[in-house]
């Protein structure tokens, strides 16, 4: 009887501690995130451009350079997008489409990275101020690595891009002969 009130006892001290304890998922998830970080993204929970989306959504998010911002476009995997919406390519539809068609440099690796991408990506974004994916995170940190030189690739490509010109500071006139 006293073996039996112990094992309960112990077992009362451990039970939280083992709900503290990350599951295989949760550390597969944490390794892929910071894997990405020293990569260079940046990787945040928020809310996705979903139409009727509930809570929040990974987004592992490339920094276009300030000086040459990106455009502006929204792209969506055909099971989270309208009917009718304008197809892309490889069962993918703009949900916003760029103002301009991409040029070629961009068009090529976008379309090949948009075939190679896992099923549970459902967004790419581009904003002024980066290129954002939003996905369930169902691979590895070493499958997703296999992405990345894509990314920086199609980057490269879009950045200088954005739909509006770049604002340059202003210049006070007669400054110079102020002085």
């Amino acid at each position: 009887m006293e073996w039996l009130i112990i094992v309960f006892i112990l077992m009362f001290v451990i039970a939280p501690v083992m709900w503290l304890k990350p599951s295989p998922q949760q550390k597969r998830h944490m390794s892929l995130r910071e894997s990405a970080r020293k990569q260079g993204v940046t990787v945040k929970m928020e809310k996705p451009p979903l139409h009727n989306f509930r809570g929040t959504m990974p987004a592992y998010r490339w920094n276009y350079p300030q000086e040459a911002p990106g455009p502006t476009f929204v792209l969506l995997r055909e099971g989270n997008a309208s009917a009718a919406l304008e197809p892309y390519h490889a069962g993918w539809r703009w949900r916003i489409a760029p103002l301009r068609p991409l040029p070629r440099e961009a068009t090529a690796p976008f379309k090949a990275l948009l075939e190679r991408l896992p099923q549970d990506a459902v967004v790419i974004e581009s904003t002024p101020y980066s290129l954002t994916l939003w996905w369930w995170e169902s691979q590895t940190a070493e499958r997703f690595t296999t992405y990345l030189g894509d990314f920086q690739q199609l980057k490269g490509a879009l950045s200088g891009l954005s739909d509006q010109p770049v604002g340059k500071p202003m210049s006070l006139p007669n400054m110079a002969r102020r002085s």
